[in-house]
């Protein structure tokens, strides 16, 4: 009996012990990050921004001394909830799809880009229609279609939006036909193709889209500009750890020249400057305003 009884004393330290060094095992791994997975909105072509952020996929990697994996979602509502099931650690959002993701998937804003330009980091949205339409202000708009870029999209929906209300214009019931292109860049072909009278976009976008011979200022004409927008953050998994969000902000902040010439899709950058969440507050109230739905993922849709 005495044997036995050993045994079974000696059978339940084993599991004893090997449930706590579960347990310490558990802790030792808990929050670590073995790739640090970027997700992008589609402001381009998939595999064209892939290629445009190679670069920064290599500084990352470098600076924080792990692998970075970077992918483009189909759309703002994939991106929010990609980061919510943490199949993504980080993003570049647009101000209003970060509001939702904020709410939606706990991101934390940590940086926006400083254009080398002009020094500033805030941007603007535009209404863009073709120079041979006829249309000449909003209110010429009536009657005619239109292309928003995505419900999410602050220079393509939100900010548009605030823009024809003010103007007497109901977005919703104003127009002949209104629907979502999915991009900036698809926005501009159609407004330039003839199949919109008329879309919203951002300067941004549209600057780029200029300068790389992809659009002609003589054909997509801007009638309106609207008043400056918080530039776009690049934004985290707030449960990421402490010393790794950090690590990421700083790698950022301090991107050398080089590799943020390297990368036009972030547009004419200069350099990255810290932000916090609150800079973005007077997204929330313009959404606010508007009655639009910033507690949900479907509020991107």
């Amino acid at each position: 009996m005495k044997k036995i009884f050993f045994g079974l004393i000696m059978c339940l330290v084993i599991i004893v012990s090997g449930c706590q060094t579960g347990v310490e095992d558990k802790e030792t791994t808990k929050g670590e990050i073995k790739v640090l997975k970027m997700g992008l909105i589609p402001a381009d072509d998939a595999e064209e921004m892939l290629r445009d952020y190679e670069p920064v996929k290599e500084y990352l990697s470098e600076k924080l001394g792990i692998p970075v994996e970077i992918q483009v979602t189909s759309d703002y509502t994939a991106a929010i909830e990609a980061m919510r099931a943490k199949h993504i650690d980080m993003a570049w959002f647009g101000p209003f799809s970060y509001i939702i993701a904020a709410n939606v998937a706990g991101a934390e804003a940590i940086v926006n880009g400083v254009r080398r330009s002009d020094g500033k980091s805030d941007y603007h949205s535009i209404i863009v229609t073709r120079a041979d339409s006829g249309i000449e202000t909003l209110d010429d708009l009536k009657g005619k279609s239109f292309a928003f870029v995505d419900p999410a999209s602050t220079s393509g929906n939100l900010i548009p939006r605030k823009m024809l209300i003010e103007n007497g214009i109901d977005p919703d019931n104003d127009f002949s036909i209104s629907y979502y292109a999915g991009t900036h860049n698809a926005v501009e072909y159609a407004v330039a193709n003839g199949k919109v009278d008329a879309g919203a976009d951002s300067d941004n976008s549209y600057s780029r889209m200029v300068q790389a011979g992809e659009i002609d200022p003589k054909v997509n004409k801007i009638i309106y500009t609207s008043e400056s927008i918080p530039g776009s953050p690049i934004a985290v998994r707030g449960d990421l750890p402490a010393e790794l969000k950090g690590k990421i902000k700083i790698a950022l902040i301090t991107m050398d020249q080089q590799t943020i010439h390297q990368v036009g899709g972030w547009g004419d950058i200069a350099r990255y400057q810290q932000v916090s969440d609150n800079d973005y507050d007077v997204i929330r109230e313009t959404a606010k305003t508007l009655g639009m739905d910033v507690t949900s993922a479907e509020a991107a849709n």
